[in-house]
This record gives structure tokens, sequence and C-alpha cells, in this order.
């Protein structure tokens, strides 16, 4: 189980990391936040998934702790946010509506791929696996999220604010990732001292 739970996250790794390279472009291309918090989410999953495939070769506790430092890995794309946020603010163009929509359609395939990869291992292996799940998931959703900015840009709203605003329920979601990731580490910590 262990080897075969190691090569999932390895692919996982691998198709986050790509994907990043991806969207990190268009978002650069458009202007867009969500975009570029999205990006830093794929390389912050990649970075996960990486840790992820050594620390399962390490002891309980060892990757408990790995757990705990993970929780705070979740938080990067919030700060991502912020950075680009304020950028918007100070120059509020709407990205490219199609662009938009377009990439997270690709990253929400992504994403859904590598959920359910991952689906089946959510419960083995505490909080490293959960991390990598809770990730793919809240990834999926946002994607579905920023596909529904580029249309509300394109027919309802031509603003920068549905971008913006779906780049802040991205920052959130990871910050309750990131909550949730540090229970789970923590709880598995306390029952191996």
């Amino acid at each position: 189980m262990n080897s075969k739970l190691r090569r999932v996250v390895l692919v996982v790794a691998l198709l986050n990391l790509c994907y990043f390279g991806v969207e990190f472009l268009v978002a650069l291309a458009i202007g867009s936040v969500s975009l570029i918090a999205d990006s830093v989410d794929f390389l912050e999953d990649a970075s996960v998934n990486i840790l992820i495939f050594f620390a399962l070769a390490w002891t309980v506790r060892s990757r408990a702790r790995v757990g705990m430092a993970m929780a705070f890995i979740l938080l990067v794309p919030a700060l991502a946010f912020l950075w680009t946020a304020w950028a918007k603010f100070m120059d509020p163009i709407p990205p490219e509506p199609f662009a938009l929509s377009l990439t997270g359609f690709g990253a929400l395939v992504v994403n859904l791929f590598c959920a359910y990869l991952l689906a089946q291992y959510r419960h083995t292996s505490g909080s490293l696996t959960r991390a990598a799940f809770l990730s793919a998931r809240n990834d999926a959703f946002a994607n579905v999220a920023i596909i529904g900015a580029g249309l509300a840009t394109a027919y309802l709203w031509h603003s920068a604010w549905p971008d913006l605003i779906v780049g802040l329920g991205i920052a959130l979601m990871n910050m309750d990732a990131a909550r949730e990731v540090w229970e789970a580490a923590r709880e598995e910590h306390d029952a191996v001292a």
C-alpha cells in the first residue's frame, strides 16, 4: 500500500507542477488575481506532495511534525492572494474572461484527476494524505469559482471584482484546510507522544 501511495503522490506532484507553469503564465498575461492565487496553490500542492512522497518512509511522529509544517505551507496561496489583490486594487482592470474560464477549466480537470487518485488514500497515513486530498478537493471547488468569475466578467459584471472575490475565496479555503491539517497533525503527534 505504501509504495502505491508514494507513486500516486509523485504523479499528483508532477501534475501540479506542470499546471502551475501553465496557470502562472496565463495569469500574468491576462492580469488575473484568482489565477495567480490558484497557480501558487498548484506550486504549493506540488511541494506538499513531494514532501509527502519522502515523509511516507518516516516514523509516525516525524510524519505528524511534517503535517504541522504543511499546515503553514497551505497558507502560502493566501499570502499570494494578498500581494496580487493589492496590485489589482491599484489598477482594477478585469482579466480577459474567456482565458480565465478556459484556464480554470483546465485546472479543474487536473485537480479532479488528482482528487480521484488520492481519494482512496485520504484516511491512510493521517494528516499527510489528508492534506493532499483536501488540497486537491478544495482546488476543484476553487476552479469552478474561477470559471464562474470568467463567465460573470464576460456576461454580467465587466469588472475586476469577480476575479478578486474568487481570489479571496481561494485564500479563505486554504486557511480552513490549513486549520484541519494542523488539528489532525496535533492529534497524531499527541497520540504517539
